[in-house]
Parts: structure tokens; C-alpha cells; sequence
């Protein structure tokens, strides 16, 4: 009879299987742990006992990063050429991503705990920091939606929106609806009384675009590439919309966003995600062939359509400094405050201090 066999029925055996890699082999082994709940004492035992210390200080696991990219979203190609091209295991990074049908669900993510980074905007991260959260954003894309309509249609200006039918992504309180409204009342529109408007997803308003059921469209960028590909054109631009409205330049609305303590604690890995994904980014800039072999994620395979979103991406990658993006960031947040009111910013009228990562690679 083994010693172990002897042990009151009360013990309670839990087997692990090690595994483990040093200098290219494997070493395998069977861990026995054995809790007395007489004596609170835990007993180890195991063919391969010495190996836990040995594995513990040999084997090496990437470093974990967890992000949030939304199905539809260009981060998720950015993290899928990353991989494809082993930038992943250079920076030594393990990227564990959790695909989300919204910006909202990645807001819910990082706040659960559940992500590290998502992709939001530097409004929702300034309105959470005012209420006491540590959140930051960096510039991630300054590529801004527009409203669409067919290739034929008399709408060619902001005022031509006045008395139609505008769908609009996202909602009453999406930003680019409320500067759109506010870029209309200087020319004396007020589209929210004017017009017939219908909020709805992205994917069913350009359904309903392409179906003639309105006469314009605003909507995100790569919905925007979408339809233009299938003929229709840009009546209003939203980044001409938001130099019309002050700012200096193209303004990265949409940015990485994290916790600030979390950044604190993980700099080397953030820094290196920082790298690997401006690597990803140069690769989908220099190489029209990627695109065709992310064309069932983007769900074309159309050459002049993926033309269009690799346009429009490469627009869109930030080349301003730390300084002139959160410079721009707070006049357009004080346009946005003023008629987006509480139910936008909360209580604070001014960008929180702070909203800017300002420990990011290129500073």
C-alpha cells in the first residue's frame, strides 16, 4: 500500500497536468495536491515534484494585453494582419481579442474588467474621468463619417438637408449628428425640427439608403466607403464639417482608451502593443494585397470598393501632435457640451484634465 493510499477518506486529491518548455523540450508531469482539512496542512507530491520550480523560472509566457474590437471596426484588422505577420511574437505580446457588436459593449468590457483596451472617444473618457474614473485616450483614427446620398440627388450642402429625410448612425446623441446640427444652425437649418429624421444601426440605414427610403445618409466612415462603392457620394464631410467648426486639423475623435493605473503598471506592454499595431498600420498603408486578403472580413471583394476603405483608413491614421489633437479636443468639446447639454458631458463644461495619454510612444 502507498503512503498516499493510507490518508483519511476526508482528503481531497486534485491532479494538474504540467507542462512545460525549456530549451525546446517538453517536460510533462503529473502534480498531486492533497488538502487535510484536519490539519489545514497541504501536501505536494508528484513524479515530477522539482519540476514546478524549474518551469517557474524557465518557461516563458508572452505578455497578455486583452482588446476590445468591434466586428466591424479596422482595429480588427489591424490585430488580424499583426498576426499574420508574427508582429505579435516579436513584441513578445500575447493579444487576446474579444470581438463586440458595439463601442458600448467595449465601454461595459473595460469598466467590468473583462478588456484592458477598447476603442471609444476622448468625450466619453473626459465625461467618465469627471465622475472619478482614471480613464485615458490616445489618438487611434481621425477618419470621420459623412452624409451620403445617391449620385443624382439636388442635396449638395447642409442646407440642402432641410425638409428630407435624414438617416442618422447612432443615435441622438452621436457626435457627429450633434456637430452636424450645429454646423447647420449656422446657416440657419435646425435639422432636428426641419427634417424627417431616422435614427438606426449602420448596417440597416444603408440598407434603407441604397433603397431609396431616404434622402441622405449620415453614417460612419466605412459604411461611407460602402456606399460610395456601390455609386453613391458625400454631400457633407465631417471633418470639413469640424475645421468649419475650429479645428486646426484632422481631429482623432476615436482613440485607444484604458485605465490610467493599468497604463502605470503595464508601460513596456503598452508601449510595445503601441509598436506592433503602428506596424500593422504601415503594412495595410504600403500593401493593397492585404486588403484583398481581409476581404471577407470587410465583406467585399470588389477591387475599386477595397480601394475606397484603404483610402479611407490611410486618411485617417493620426500624424498630429499630442498637443494640436488635444487642443482641437477641447473647442470641439465645448461646441458638443453646448448643444449636447448634461445628457452628453454631465456637469463638466470644460475636456477633463488629463484626458490625454500623454505617455504615449511618440511623446
Amino acid at each position: 500500500m502507498s503512503r498516499f493510499s493510507a490518508l483519511p477518506l476526508y482528503a481531497t486529491v486534485a491532479s494538474a497536468r504540467l507542462n512545460a518548455k525549456y530549451g525546446g523540450a517538453i517536460l510533462k508531469g503529473t502534480l498531486l495536491i492533497m488538502y487535510l482539512s484536519k490539519s489545514c496542512k497541504l501536501i505536494a507530491a508528484g513524479a515530477f515534484a522539482g519540476v514546478v520550480a524549474l518551469a517557474n523560472s524557465a518557461a516563458h509566457s508572452a505578455d497578455r494585453i486583452r482588446v476590445a474590437a468591434q466586428i466591424t471596426g479596422t482595429l480588427g484588422y489591424e490585430l488580424e494582419v499583426l498576426r499574420a505577420h508574427g508582429l505579435d511574437r516579436r513584441a513578445d505580446l500575447n493579444i487576446e481579442t474579444v470581438e463586440l457588436a458595439s463601442t458600448e459593449a467595449g465601454q461595459i468590457a473595460l469598466r467590468g474588467g473583462s478588456v484592458d483596451v477598447i476603442l471609444s472617444d476622448w468625450l466619453w473618457v473626459s465625461r467618465e474621468r469627471s465622475l472619478g474614473d482614471d480613464l485615458v485616450f490616445y489618438p487611434y483614427s481621425s477618419t470621420l463619417g459623412a452624409v451620403m446620398v445617391p449620385a443624382n440627388s439636388p442635396v449638395q450642402d447642409v442646407i440642402d438637408l432641410k425638409g428630407r429625410k435624414l438617416g442618422v448612425a447612432g443615435g441622438p446623441l452621436d457626435k457627429s449628428w450633434l456637430l452636424l446640427q450645429v454646423f447647420a444652425r449656422q446657416s440657419g437649418v435646425d435639422l432636428k425640427t426641419q427634417s424627417d429624421i431616422v435614427y438606426g444601426a449602420p448596417p440597416l440605414l444603408a440598407e434603407k439608403a441604397l433603397q431609396g427610403e431616404t434622402d441622405a445618409t449620415l453614417t460612419f466612415w466605412n459604411f461611407c466607403a460602402r456606399l460610395e462603392a456601390q455609386g453613391m457620394r458625400r454631400a457633407v464631410d465631417m471633418a470639413d464639417v469640424m475645421k468649419r467648426l475650429g479645428a486646426a486639423g484632422p481631429v482623432s475623435m476615436i482613440g485607444y482608451v484604458f485605465h490610467e493605473s493599468w497604463a502605470e503598471h503595464n508601460r513596456g506592454v503598452l508601449d510595445r502593443f503601441f509598436t506592433a499595431t503602428g506596424e500593422a498600420k504601415k503594412i495595410l498603408a504600403d500593401s493593397p494585397d492585404e486588403w484583398k486578403r481581409l476581404s471577407p472580413r470587410i465583406g467585399t471583394s470588389d477591387a475599386a470598393a477595397l480601394d475606397i476603405y484603404r483610402r479611407g483608413y490611410l486618411e485617417g491614421i493620426p500624424r498630429r501632435s499630442l498637443g494640436a489633437e488635444a487642443a482641437d479636443a477641447k473647442a470641439l468639446y465645448r461646441v458638443l457640451a453646448d448643444i449636447g447639454g448634461r445628457d452628453l458631458v454631465g456637469s463638466a463644461p470644460e475636456l477633463a484634465p488629463g484626458t490625454f495619454y500623454a505617455a504615449g510612444p511618440s511623446e
